[in-house]
């Protein structure tokens, strides 16, 4: 099948069956389209959905976003997982806003925090209307599914000829509406597990599908299995309040507000007798999944006096806080589960 042959038949597809109002596809506002890119990244549309709309409306421009304070983006992203992606984000943002302008060119975008060539790709042809190639899960499994691509796609080379392929097909005539639909073809049709053939525009040139080979491409390694580490979480409560710290910049949830978490429990052991903690209330266990490793938790709740608040926070670099504020500043999700795990 042709170049123009392949694009037609997807662009006519798109244009009754694609998705056409999600609330980014705005035509002059790449500031939209370069906030959904960031959050669809390792995040599907409908979880998607109910964060974008309350980001923007908060930071409603580039210069909102660039001019706020990370203790002011942290609590919108907070849940949405992958907190580097935000920090990027937010760091970016700055550089446009001080700039005064948009990137104009791919290698620009490029240049920014958090912007790969996919996503620099897609901010150019959603973003600016101009031409623009991508390349993410979605692009991939189709195109490995139409030319029955079984090579090992994590590997730079068949990765660059790919990029190849998909430079190769797409189109400079509503490119936007192919990018979009390319993607939309992957993530409604062309699914990961059981793809919709039937419904396919590719379905009689699909070489995937021929072959019988759709649910097995695009290659996939074996997975390893997850590691699971526990660890103890440190709850200690005064008067209605707990005592949270701001955890570093870099790293697992940078800049959001946990609990102290503690590895070792021959450390846990020591903090608690430094800390003259003895009394323990109670105790509340959960279990929370990364892409690279699973953590229980076990949380330890310690009961202080009001006069001990302030020894405490200096000791613990920490500050007092309601489970409801805390929340409102922005905590990673199993800080959630562990509020409603513990009943003090």
């Amino acid at each position: 099948m042709s170049q123009f042959s392949f694009a037609t038949a997807l662009l006519s597809w798109f244009d009754v069956h694609g998705r056409h109002d999600l609330p980014w596809q705005v035509a002059d506002d790449p500031y939209k389209v370069w906030v959904s890119e960031i959050m669809l990244q390792q995040t599907q549309v409908k979880t998607v959905l109910q964060y974008f709309e309350r980001f923007i409306q908060r930071f409603p421009t580039v210069k909102d976003l660039g001019h706020a304070s990370w203790d002011d983006v942290a609590p919108y992203w907070a849940g949405l997982g992958y907190y580097a992606r935000a920090r990027n984000l937010h760091k970016a943002a700055g550089i446009v806003a001080r700039q005064a302008h948009f990137p104009a060119t791919r290698e620009a975008w490029m240049e920014l925090p958090g912007i790969g060539p996919s996503t620099a790709g897609a901010l150019m042809s959603l973003g600016l209307r101009q031409y623009g190639v991508i390349m993410d899960g979605n692009v991939k499994r189709v195109l490995a599914r139409f030319f029955a691509i079984e090579d090992d796609l994590s590997k730079p080379v068949h990765e660059r000829a790919m990029w190849q392929l998909a430079e190769q097909l797409c189109p400079t005539e509503r490119n936007h509406d192919y990018t979009q639909a390319i993607m939309d073809l992957g993530a409604t049709i062309c699914t990961p597990k059981k793809p919709l053939c039937l419904y396919c525009p590719m379905q009689a040139h699909c070489k995937a599908h021929q072959q019988g080979l759709e649910t097995e491409l695009p290659f996939k390694k074996a997975k390893k299995p997850v590691p699971v580490k526990s660890a103890q979480v440190l709850l200690i409560q005064s008067e209605q309040q707990w005592l949270w710290q701001q955890r570093p910049n870099s790293g697992l949830w940078g800049g959001l507000w946990c609990l102290p978490i503690i590895e070792d429990p021959t450390e846990f052991t020591a903090l608690c007798q430094s800390l003259g903690l003895k009394k323990v209330l109670q105790r509340a266990e959960i279990t929370h999944s990364f892409t690279h490793f699973t953590w229980q938790l076990e949380a330890v709740c310690f009961e202080v006096e009001a006069d001990q608040q302030e020894h405490l926070a200096i000791e613990l670099s920490g500050s007092w806080l309601s489970p409801e504020t805390v929340t409102s500043m922005g905590i990673p999700t199993a800080m959630k589960k562990l509020i409603s795990a513990v009943n003090l």
